[in-house]
C-alpha cells in the first residue's frame, strides 16, 4: 500500500508543493504490534509511479517489494521542481560549478535537517517504525545518491546504512573525500554504492574519483559494497534493475 500527500517545506521551497510517497507492507495492516525499518528515499516522484515520474519510467519500487515481501516501511520524497536549480541546491551538500549550469550553493545540510527533524519525526510519530539508528537508511541516485552517501557520513548517528547509486562525487571531490576522512563513523556502517559501466566517463576523472571514494570508505572499515554495472546507464530504467542489489546489501545476512 502506498499512501501519498502534498507537503511543502518553506525553509527550502517556500510555497512550492511536493508529494511525499509512503510504501507500507502488506503485514503492516494485519500484525498490529510489529514495527518495521525505514528507507528514506531521495526523488520520491521517480520511485513509485512512471505517471509521476520525470521521465516518464519510475523504479517500479512497490512491484520489488510487493513480490519479496522485504518487511520494510518506504518513504520518498519529491524534489523541488524550481526551474532556478532548485533540485541541485537542495541535493547539494557542499557548492560546486559545473559547465552549462554555473554555481550552485549548497542546501544539502538544510534539506538533511528537515529530513530528520520534520519527516522523520512525523513519520516515527505516525507509523510504527523501528526509529533507531541500526533501521534507519537512505537511498537515491545521481546527486540523490551523493546526498544518500553524505547523510550516512554526516549523520551517522541517525542513518545506519546507504545506497548511493551513481553517486554525483564529481560535483566537489574535495570537499567529499575530507568528509569521508574525518567523519565519525560507527563501524557497522553500510554503504552500497555503483556507477554504470556507460556513465563512468562522463566526467573526466569519475574513475579515478569513483577509486578514490571506495578506498577512503574502506579505509573507514565502512561495510562496502561497490559495483560498476555492466552496460549501466544514468536512469531510471537501469536503476531500477539494481534494487535487488542494493537491498541484499543493507539487509545481509537477511534473506529475501
Amino acid at each position: 500500500m502506498i499512501n501519498k500527500w502534498q507537503i511543502t517545506i518553506p525553509e527550502l521551497s517556500g510555497e512550492e508543493k511536493r508529494n511525499v510517497y509512503l510504501y507500507l507492507p502488506e503485514s503492516y495492516s494485519y500484525e498490529q504490534e510489529k514495527r518495521y525499518p525505514v528507507l528514506y528515499m531521495f526523488d520520491g516522484h521517480n520511485v513509485f509511479f512512471d505517471s509521476d515520474a520525470t521521465y516518464g519510467k519510475c523504479w517500479d519500487m512497490k512491484e520489488y517489494m510487493d513480490r519479496t515481501g522485504r518487511q520494510l516501511i518506504i518513504v520518498a520524497v519529491e524534489c523541488s521542481h524550481d526551474p532556478d536549480n532548485g533540485r541541485l541546491k537542495e541535493y547539494s551538500p557542499f557548492p560546486f560549478t559545473a559547465p552549462n549550469i554555473g554555481k550552485i550553493p549548497a542546501w544539502g545540510k538544510q534539506t538533511m535537517e528537515w529530513m530528520i527533524h520534520t519527516l522523520k519525526a512525523q513519520i516515527d510519530r505516525d507509523y510504527r517504525t523501528l526509529p533507531d539508528r541500526e533501521h534507519t537508511f537512505i537511498a537515491g541516485s545521481s546527486m540523490g545518491g551523493l546526498m544518500s552517501l553524505y547523510a550516512v557520513l554526516a549523520y551517522n548517528d541517525v542513518f545506519s546504512k546507504a545506497a548511493a547509486l551513481s553517486p554525483s562525487i564529481w560535483t566537489n571531490m574535495t570537499q567529499i573525500n575530507k568528509l569521508i576522512r574525518e567523519a565519525e563513523i560507527v563501524p557497522d556502517t553500510t554503504v552500497y554504492m555503483d556507477y554504470g559501466a556507460n556513465e563512468i566517463n562522463f566526467h573526466a576523472v569519475m574513475r579515478k574519483q569513483f577509486r578514490k571514494v571506495t578506498d577512503l570508505l574502506l579505509s573507514r572499515d565502512v561495510l562496502l559494497t561497490s559495483r560498476i554495472v555492466p552496460n549501466g546507464d544514468h536512469c531510471e530504467a537501469c536503476w531500477e534493475k539494481q534494487i535487488p542489489y542494493f537491498m541484499d546489501a543493507l539487509f545481509y545476512p537477511e534473506t529475501r
